[in-house]
């Protein structure tokens, strides 16, 4: 589906972009960090709490069953979105760190042992590393990584040497949160796959921009948040396929993961609540069940296609400014500029913009080992959502000039 609505009217159904500062409107360019809410998604939660605040699946009074039924829709919602096989197989969690960190621990539990390997990519986000990281320290495993050219792609005949059967996992991000590089998974789980190796996706800067279909990627896990979506904070999403959610032990235990709890033993719940202790965050749930059906008003194709005409035309604004160094050149990207100012430090660069209206973000992105790569302290990075516009890549383009000439 494309959408033919106007700009101007997607715009309107965003409270936070119709702020000012100054006299000037408040341009939003930290799309990566965090997506803007349409009111549909404000509105889900206001609803939820003023008729359905109730808790979930423990209930037998009517308020805890339709709130149930909601939380359990948005789940078959999400799991239509991402065309995973069985709604069992999406797991509620607290955003991409928390999946990630499931998966992680799982494997350090129930699968890793000395001298094996886990795989990860040099442009990974400090949430795909660290718990890697101690996964193996806990069990001796060894933890390597993919290099990248300067281009800030994967080199994919090292990624070849680098897959061999010590390697049990590979973890991967789709889009970089830092460079906008897209990596090329799905080739690279089918690489995999032929050594019986298991993939974790993290499309934590894909689901947002891109049609994913975890059945086509063939992905073992994927994971991404909400926050990112248009959704809530503190809410995400794990894939994984039902046959490895099975293996993995739980990450949590309390209530609603158990069937049957004694003091002697504990029986695990079935999936997906095996991974699901506690009360949930059911107006999480909720709203990312409303974002998603307004993207899919909008149509995932029709967003891919305005943000590549949006970094398109932003990547040539910025060409035309001597100043700017790019960092992350990939072939094929998603809508993140990254750049520094040459003689110019990108914090000093980042707060000029916002005292002239302009969100961008600065530093190293938790992405310090891709910096070190790149031999820089950070950058600054803009990044576009289908709801922003080229004339506000046009101021952002003259503010940028403006705080060049009081820098450099």
């Amino acid at each position: 589906m494309i959408s033919t609505r106007t700009i101007e009217s997607i715009r309107a159904d965003f409270p936070l972009l119709q702020r000012t500062q100054g006299k000037n409107p408040y341009i939003y360019f930290d799309n990566a960090a965090t997506t803007q809410k349409p009111r549909s998604v404000l509105d889900a939660a206001r609803v939820y709490y003023e008729t359905l605040n109730s808790n979930v699946h423990r209930g037998v009074h009517m308020l805890s069953q339709q709130a149930t039924d909601a939380f359990e829709e948005s789940r078959r919602v999400i799991q239509r979105f991402i065309h995973a096989k069985e709604d069992r197989e999406v797991i509620f969690t607290k955003g991409t760190t928390n999946g990630i960190n499931i998966v992680a621990h799982g494997f350090s539990r129930a699968i890793l042992k000395p001298g094996d390997e886990v795989l990860i990519s040099g442009m990974e986000h400090h949430s795909n590393i660290v718990p890697w990281q101690m996964a193996c320290e806990y069990t001796g495993a060894v933890l390597k990584v993919i290099p990248l050219n300067d281009r800030g792609e994967i080199i994919y005949e090292e990624f070849l040497k680098l897959l061999t059967p010590r390697v049990k996992i590979l973890a991967v991000v789709q889009v970089s949160n830092a460079l906008g590089t897209v990596n090329p998974v799905k080739e690279m789980i089918a690489d995999a796959h032929r050594l019986g190796i298991p993939v974790l996706v993290d499309g934590a800067q894909s689901t947002q921009h891109l049609r994913v279909d975890v059945q086509d990627l063939d992905a073992d896990f994927f994971v991404f948040s909400g926050h990112k979506v248009f959704a809530a904070t503190g809410f995400g999403i794990l894939y994984g396929r039902a046959e490895w959610l099975d293996k993995l032990p739980p990450y949590e235990g309390g209530g609603e993961m158990i069937k049957e709890v004694t003091f002697e033993k504990t029986t695990y719940n079935e999936l997906p609540f095996k991974f699901e202790a506690g009360t949930p965050h059911i107006e999480g749930a909720l709203s990312l069940a409303e974002a998603i059906r307004y993207i899919e008003g909008l149509g995932i194709d029709f967003i891919a296609a305005r943000e590549t005409e949006l970094l398109s035309y932003a990547t040539e604004s910025l060409a035309q400014i001597p100043e700017v160094i790019p960092v992350g050149t990939a072939a094929h990207k998603a809508s993140v500029l990254s750049f520094n100012i040459r003689n110019a430090h990108h914090l000093d660069v980042g707060t000029l913009l916002d005292k002239q209206g302009i969100a961008v973000r600065t530093g190293h992105h938790c992405a310090q080992p891709l910096m070190q790569r790149f031999g820089i302290p950070g950058t600054v990075r803009a990044s576009f959502a289908f709801y922003n516009t080229t004339a506000e890549i046009d101021a952002f383009h003259q503010a940028l000039v403006r705080s060049i000439g009081m820098l450099v």
